[in-house]
């Protein structure tokens, strides 16, 4: 069963890799923003049947929980790892979308008037803490 799960995995990651490289040479950003999309519903899906994986398969659970034992690890420590990890990449991917906007912009507002160069970086600076903020909560999240 797990293995069937894995394939699957593996085959879904390649298509949506392949998918994103071919919208990524027509240059749509509409095409875009629907492969960002699938790739991220396939992936939800693919966690779900992971998950439904561990719980309903007895002899996996079995196998998961004697290697529990033997190293330490437990379901709670899977789900504190998945949690710094989404804390930090959610925090990234709005930080490339502020530093994005915010950047363009002050680029924009520097080449009418230099003499707000300081107020632009400031700005800039404001966004790029999103990344900091989301890096600060996963180490917290990892060691408390």
């Amino acid at each position: 069963m797990m293995q069937i799960i894995v394939f699957l995995a593996i085959i879904i990651s390649a298509g949506t890799i392949s998918y994103g490289i071919k919208l990524l040479k027509s240059q749509k950003k509409k095409n875009a923003k629907a492969a960002i999309f699938t790739s991220l519903s396939l992936f939800s899906c693919i966690v779900a049947a992971f998950c439904i994986a561990g719980f309903v398969d007895p002899v996996f659970a079995a196998q998961g929980t004697a290697v529990a034992a033997e190293t330490g690890a437990s379901l709670g420590a899977g789900f504190k790892y998945l949690a710094a990890a989404l804390s930090t990449g959610l925090a990234t991917i709005g930080t490339g979308m502020a530093v994005g906007s915010v950047g363009s912009s002050a680029i924009g507002a520097v080449s009418e008037d230099p003499a707000i160069l300081g107020k632009t970086l400031i700005f800039v600076g404001m966004a790029e803490g999103i990344a900091i903020y989301g890096m600060i909560i996963s180490i917290l999240i990892l060691f408390m």
